[in-house]
């Protein structure tokens, strides 16, 4: 952590040639992400004669990851929706010279005195589930109901016409898979053929797609507010569906369908979605929608395996998830082919 801190605080001389005596302390790795090293930390520096200090948040590519991402996508969304008022941490700087830390990165404020709900935590939120469910959905409202060029992120990011989203999408996922699975997954490949022969209705608009929204991945206070909305490496643009029923995937509450990431009601999370982005909700579409990201999730935790297994990476991330979520998410895809098998028959 030493070299980073002497690296980075070099770094930082180099942005900022007005400060003098610039010192960087506390460097420590946060673990759990899957793409991304993340470091925590603490700058300060002296500047017209005062002495200034902040707390700030270094990701940094790795040298394996669990998805394949690029960072300049995530920046330039917490760039697209940090003046918008969307809860996300102001971004700093975006660095692709190798020459600093090795790897490129970028750098952003530091959310201080929040915590994230573990995904795995039977009751992540405790009394505020319900303070924080109504956040959760109105800021994903906010985000499928945001103009992509208004906010200017629609430029850093593939076009795809309201009737390509779900070919664009699985396609992608389904080359995951193909590329990293150690051992047949004939769930997987039953649910790629069931969303070839059945794709839903064109997405009714363009959105960002956060591409990750989900439990775990936002910062609250002790009051029970959202102060950051974090993990965009996955956006596109895409059908806001996508990230609906990513978010109400089964994974994130401990497979309670009607309790989506363990906070309020289904029914009200959806009310909610609706009314904050003026869109509708079509249940046939959301069925595919809810299907493919259970593939999804499949194709990551498949990814995961094969960089642990492969020694790519010896992250403990990578094994759990490996083994925990993959078999969540093939006993959710079986039983949802099972009752579509069932409905066809009937």
């Amino acid at each position: 952590m030493e070299d980073i801190a002497t690296r980075f605080a070099a770094y930082l001389q180099h942005k900022m040639p007005q400060a003098s005596n610039i010192e960087v302390s506390g460097v420590s790795r946060i673990h759990g992400g899957a793409s991304r090293e993340t470091f925590r930390l603490n700058a300060s520096w002296e500047e017209g004669g005062r002495k200034l200090a902040r707390p700030l948040i270094l990701r940094r590519d790795p040298v394996a990851s669990l998805i394949e991402t690029e960072r300049d996508l995530e920046y330039n969304a917490y760039r697209a929706f940090h003046p918008t008022g969307l809860p996300v941490p102001e971004p700093l700087y975006l660095e692709t010279d190798l020459k600093w830390l090795d790897r490129p990165f970028f750098v952003m404020e530091q959310i201080v005195g929040c915590a994230a709900g573990s995904p795995f935590n039977a009751d992540p939120y405790g009394p505020h589930a319900d303070k924080l469910g109504r956040q959760f959905w109105t800021h994903l409202g906010k985000i499928a109901g945001a103009d992509p060029e208004a906010i200017g992120i629609a430029q850093h990011m593939k076009p795809v016409a309201p009737d390509e989203t779900w070919r664009r999408e699985l396609e992608h996922w389904e080359k995951v898979i193909d590329e990293d699975e150690l051992c047949p997954q004939p769930i997987a490949r039953a649910a790629i053929r069931w969303m070839r022969r059945n794709p839903p209705p064109p997405a009714q608009k363009i959105s960002v797609v956060h591409g990750d929204y989900r439990t775990g991945n936002f910062l609250f206070d002790g009051e029970g507010d959202i102060k950051a909305i974090l993990d965009w490496e996955m956006c596109h643009l895409g059908d806001p569906l996508e990230d609906l029923a990513w978010a109400a995937d089964p994974l994130w509450a401990f497979e309670n369908r009607e309790r989506p990431g363990g906070m309020i009601g289904r029914a009200e999370a959806f009310r909610i979605w609706e009314e904050t982005s003026g869109l509708r909700i079509d249940p046939k579409a959301l069925r595919w929608w809810e299907i493919f990201n259970s593939l999804k999730g499949l194709a990551i935790w498949i990814s995961a395996g094969k960089e642990y297994q492969t020694g790519a990476s010896r992250d403990p991330i990578l094994a759990l998830s490996s083994w925990y979520p993959t078999d969540v998410h093939n006993r959710v895809l079986a039983n949802a082919l099972a009752t579509l098998s069932k409905e066809a028959r009937s």
